[in-house]
């Protein structure tokens, strides 16, 4: 018998993978659209109001017109720990450049009820050895971690001359001088002999394309901008009391919603959950952290044995124990328990991926058998249920988001793969019936498969004029994932071309400010004005990436959704977003080696 579904395994029926392949293929075909991405709106003109700060008051200040030594673009993880790297080598002259009011990114934003991490505190959460913060959770709340990115910012002196509620506005390479130039919109014109940009996808948000949308009379907000001062509350977790007596929509079925949802499902009168897919909502089993516990496990380089042990853990890693345990490893574990099942020599790749098939239609299978074992009502249950391989989207772990269908107030408005037909003055539209609320909360995430243009806000121009837009026309060129030809002294922070670790990105990105760090501090010990990636190496590394399987998340025969570009067929330019062909684990001992020789292949100094 499982934890999760209650029923034995000897009494499970066979699964037939043709009937099921089949059913994810009908359900994945009645969510396709032609528009893909263009079925959101761009938030901006009219709708700007969804961008307004909630959470902090703008503080006027004096235009900046100094020089640092280093300035980065945005104030999440991925500034955050390459400034603190920096700080560490010694480089202690950086600025952060945000548009929100503080440290955080998109923990500075997502403050809606239940907002928490999905992978573990251990690992998702930066520098915690560094800064000597032990998580209060198993998967720590949104709080928390807010107040982990301030902790960094402290640490670290990265307050002193942080730039926040900033929105550069425009990065040009100025040749002659061997820096760039930075301006803002608050009037900043400033130069920085490097620059770091961590724009990440999950910053930008964004709003689905229905007719009508600004017809609604009542009150309205996105998750990442959520309004205490309508619900009631606080991000912390006090009842929101001003809900009681409304009828709330909340238009998406996503990670946010997820979390969201057993919240509301407590405090409105009436929640329509509206959903066009369901997510997969896998066990979470959230545990306060035992500190006696933990003072055992956190000797010296405790934090990067465990992110090491994580990656390996994941598909086809080595790890022959398992420190985090949780819903990703578990399917690894899986993974490796059928492939250790073939003889020898009947490893084949083909029969490698078919183990990997046949864990994954039976984890599924659980998950789906879980809805039924929580939800009483049969036909919400049914409508609850992912067809999909678990990987197709982002996988969720709650124990509170099934059972809140089970209170009589909350009720799934499913659209079978439609979505919303409309919004009306009073409500929104679904099939024909008309649903009269209060207030809709768009839970429809942040843009990530719109330009890099698009989601910064601004341009960079490089050497000789070259715009990233035009250096990525056909895709993302780089070395590392960080450095690009054409881009000297510049530093992009993102998983793709690197380890592309999806399951924990936070790994990625420290990684990254590793080996930033370890660049500009060779630069500047040698008196180098200026370092760039050769169009050579960055070639070789490109058709290595060329050469990979590609990622585990969003294949092209999924249902729709971010993961696989809302389902369209693979562009050029979505072949070169992939990682190291060995792997994550075989990236990190790769690029650890890469540094610790001090050679720094590929990169010109000059």
């Amino acid at each position: 018998m499982t934890l999760e579904t209650g029923i034995p395994v000897a009494e499970r029926p066979a699964i037939d993978k043709k009937a099921l392949l089949a059913k994810y293929m009908a359900e994945r075909d009645k969510r396709l659209r032609p528009d893909g991405n263009e079925q959101y709106i761009e938030v901006k003109g009219r709708l700007a109001h969804y961008l307004d700060d909630p959470y902090t008051p703008l503080v006027e200040r004096e235009p900046k017109t100094d020089h640092v030594t280093f300035a980065f673009v945005g104030g999440g993880f991925a500034g955050l720990v390459t400034g603190a790297r920096l700080a560490e080598a010694g480089v202690t002259d950086v600025r952060i450049i945000e548009k929100g009011g503080d440290f955080g990114g998109a923990w500075y934003w997502n403050r809606y009820p239940g907002a928490q991490c999905d992978t573990a505190s251990m690992i998702y959460m930066p520098l915690l050895e560094e800064t000597g913060h032990m998580p209060s959770e198993k998967y720590a709340h949104a709080p928390e971690i807010l107040e982990q990115c301030q902790r960094i910012g402290r640490q670290f002196g990265l307050y002193e001359n942080a730039l926040f509620h900033t929105q550069v506005t425009g990065l040009e390479w100025d040749g002659g001088q061997s820096r760039w130039v930075i301006t803002t919109n608050r009037g900043d014109r400033f130069t920085a002999s490097f620059i770091g940009l961590g724009t990440g996808p999950l910053h930008v948000p964004k709003l689905p394309g229905i007719p009508g949308l600004e017809s609604f009379k009542g009150h309205s907000f996105h998750t990442s901008r959520w309004d205490y001062g309508y619900t009631g509350g606080d991000p912390k977790g006090a009842p929101m009391e001003k809900l009681a007596d409304k009828r709330v929509a909340i238009i998406g079925t996503g990670a946010t919603s997820v979390q969201a949802v057993p919240h509301l499902a407590r405090a409105c009168k009436r929640l329509y959950v509206v959903q066009r897919t369901p997510s997969s909502v896998d066990v979470r089993a959230n545990a306060p952290i035992d500190p006696q516990w933990f003072k055992d496990v956190a000797t010296p380089g405790w934090q990067q044995r465990w992110l090491e042990n994580f990656t390996e853990n994941q598909a086809g890693g080595s790890a022959e124990v398992d420190l985090v345990q949780d819903g990703w490893t578990d399917l690894s574990r899986r993974i490796r328990s059928k492939i250790s099942e073939l003889p020898a020599d009947q490893r084949t790749p083909a029969n490698m991926l078919a183990a990997f098939e046949d864990s994954d239609f039976e984890k599924m299978e659980e998950i789906r058998a879980r809805v039924d074992a929580i939800v009483g009502d049969h036909e919400t249950a049914q409508n609850l249920k992912a067809w999909y391989r678990q990987l197709c989207k982002r996988p969720c772990f709650h124990d509170a988001y099934l059972q809140a269908f089970n209170n009589p107030s909350t009720r799934l408005i499913d659209t079978d793969g439609q979505g919303v037909e409309q919004i009306i003055e009073k409500g929104f539209v679904v099939a024909g019936v008309e649903y009269e609320v209060d207030c809709i909360i768009y839970a429809s995430g942040f843009e990530v498969g719109t330009g890099y243009r698009r989601r910064s806000g601004f341009e960079v121009v490089g050497r000789d004029g070259l715009t990233l837009s035009e250096a990525w026309a056909e895709g993302i060129r780089s070395k590392h994932g960080i450095h690009v030809h054409g881009f000297p002294n510049a530093f992009f922070v993102q998983p793709a071309q690197g380890a592309n670790l999806i399951s924990n990105v936070p790994h990625n990105l420290t990684d990254s400010g590793r080996t930033i760090a370890a660049v500009v501090s060779h630069a500047l010990s040698r008196g180098a004005r200026e370092v760039e990636v050769t169009q050579e190496a960055q070639d070789a590394w490109v058709e290595l990436l060329l050469t990979s399987h590609g990622r585990m998340t969003g294949a092209p025969d999924c249902t729709p959704g971010y993961y696989n570009n809302e389902g369209q067929a693979p562009t050029p330019a979505s072949r070169l977003n992939v990682g190291y062909p060995a792997g994550a684990a075989a990236y990190f001992r790769y690029i650890e080696d890469w540094r610790a020789s001090g050679e720094f292949e590929g990169l010109a100094f000059r």
